[in-house]
């Protein structure tokens, strides 16, 4: 059993920068694939990020590459997902997610066997 908890989120401007983090609970950690999910107001959840067991492998919407890095510390059993250059359409509950299965199926949204509570990101225009 893995236990996922988020935090990092908050408000800031357009531009702006945020990281959010993600603690694992459980000493499985380095085995799972951890993703960056988020889901706006009156839409479906989306895929941001996703990094393998050993964070030689990520991932990344194209609505995010460039701005958004992913990465983790295996002891620290943390997940961490900086983002800069913030924008409006940033704005969404973001959500980390865990699984065994490799970073293209993850990154569909398949195989995730947990998920933590979510950390709302504000972007002001």
């Amino acid at each position: 059993q893995v236990q996922l908890v988020e935090s990092g989120g908050g408000l800031v401007q357009a531009g702006g920068s945020l990281r959010l983090s993600c603690a694992a609970s459980g000493r499985t950690f380095s085995s799972y694939a951890m993703g960056w999910f988020r889901q706006a107001p009156g839409k479906e959840r989306e895929f941001v990020a996703v990094i393998n067991w050993s964070g030689g492998t990520t991932r990344y919407a194209d609505s995010v590459k460039g701005r958004f890095t992913i990465s983790r510390d295996n002891a620290k059993n943390t997940v961490y997902l900086q983002m800069n250059s913030l924008k409006p359409e940033d704005t969404a509950v973001y959500y980390c997610a865990a699984g065994r299965s490799d970073t293209v199926t993850l990154s569909k949204g398949y195989e995730l066997d947990y998920w933590g509570q979510g950390t709302q990101v504000t972007v002001s225009s």
